[in-house]
């Protein structure tokens, strides 16, 4: 080398760099369009060669989809002109039918989409784009409809059906937050790190007595609590602003006492005139706050009751969401959706839920408010009181042979 001139070094460098340039456009030039595996996908596909028999046998059919199919048709009715695709010159394009088939399964295995990718002969980024944009469709055409926000009949319908199964008066719904596992989003630092040292979103949900999601609010990041992501949704400042049609207030059962209508928490909420927590610990301190605090948690529990149903039936929420926080949200809220859904079609849900008026809750966007304050204020108190004093009485005691456990 000290015997080259300038001349031949720097002749011998722009060879190098030619080299290295060809070597990166051999890396990226494909050598086949589609792969051969792939091109075997209209008669050698997972779908192709097992929905046939599948259509066969309705149980089957329920074990693979988690659903009816008669859900399954009314739900690819609803959204194949989302999902339609035109055809072109170089290649057919994928049925609405066959796009469904993909999202649901992955939704309801919790397979990874390079698995999922193998099995229906899919590219891994055609897979990941059919589950974005299929779950996209099912919120937009079905939010509306399976999640509207309740009149105030539905409300009072809500509240008599928490009195009649659940022996809590004036309750209106459960409310809970829970983490859905993620991979670490880039560059996002310690936000979606939370207390059980994994990367999450939170999904917080309002739950009726049958299971039944009334509002959820997807996309919190995982460090923050509970009640910090309840003020700060969009749900809280409705809440907070008396904007979704929830009656002022009515009788307790067989008492003259008239009572606000509430939600019911765990110790992560405030304690508020609408939402009620219960006594903490160190207040424990006679029998009447014992009976409310096991009446408070025997009713709120419907909300974990329902985010364990949510867990069964999609198998997703039992392993890491390969996704970013963005498509993560849809694919939670989408889920969600197909919850109530379910519920409805397949003949499990006691009452209808028909369009009212009124916007449905369909953004998963934080709208910043105002900090409310974690100190409860003098009505709070004796909203929970009135509670505590009815449970006590004659009219609110109930027979362990008449609880519905």
């Amino acid at each position: 080398m000290a015997n080259l001139s300038n001349e031949e070094l720097l002749m011998i460098a722009v060879l190098l760099d030619e080299e290295e340039e060809e070597l990166k456009i051999k890396r990226r030039t494909r050598n086949v369009w589609v792969h051969p595996a792939w091109q075997k996908r209209t008669f050698e596909g997972e779908f192709v060669t097992l929905y046939k028999e599948l259509v066969d046998d309705e149980s089957k059919f329920y074990q693979y989809f988690r659903m009816t199919m008669y859900s399954f048709n009314k739900l690819l009715n609803t959204i194949e002109s989302e999902i339609q695709r035109q055809d072109t010159r170089f290649r057919k394009c994928i049925s609405p039918r066959h796009r469904l088939a993909v999202t649901l399964r992955y939704l309801a295995t919790g397979d990874s989409i390079k698995t999922i990718s193998f099995s229906y002969r899919l590219g891994h980024s055609t897979v990941y784009t059919i589950v974005i944009d299929t779950c996209r469709a099912i919120i937009k055409k079905l939010m509306s409809e399976v999640m509207p926000v309740p009149t105030e009949n539905k409300w009072r319908e809500i509240a008599e059906d928490f009195w009649a199964h659940w022996n809590f008066p004036n309750c209106i719904g459960a409310l809970d937050g829970k983490h859905i596992v993620i991979q670490a989003p880039p560059n996002s630092g310690s936000l979606y790190f939370n207390y059980k040292k994994t990367f999450s979103i939170v999904l917080l949900a309002l739950v009726d007595a049958h299971y039944n999601f009334i509002a959820i609010d997807v996309g919190a990041y995982g460090k923050n609590s509970d009640g910090g992501i309840l003020i700060n949704s969009k749900l809280g400042k409705m809440l907070e602003t008396n904007n979704m049609n929830v009656p002022s207030s009515s009788t307790l059962p067989g008492t003259s006492y008239t009572a606000p209508f509430v939600i019911l928490g765990d110790e992560a909420f405030p304690l508020k005139s609408y939402l009620l927590r219960p006594y903490p610990g160190k207040q424990l301190d006679c029998e009447k706050k014992r009976i409310y605090n096991y009446r408070h948690c025997r009713t709120r529990r419907v909300v974990e009751n329902a985010f364990g149903i949510l867990t069964q039936k999609f198998r997703i929420f039992n392993r890491r969401i390969q996704a970013n926080p963005e498509n993560a949200d849809l694919i939670v809220l989408a889920s969600c959706v197909l919850h109530n859904f379910i519920k409805i079609y397949d003949c499990k849900s006691s009452y209808s839920r028909n369009v009212t008026e009124g916007t449905p809750l369909n953004e998963t966007t934080l709208n910043t408010i105002q900090f409310q304050g974690g100190n409860a204020s003098q009505e709070a108190f004796h909203v929970r009181e009135l509670f505590t004093d009815f449970f006590n009485s004659p009219s609110g005691t109930v027979s362990w042979q008449n609880e519905y456990i």
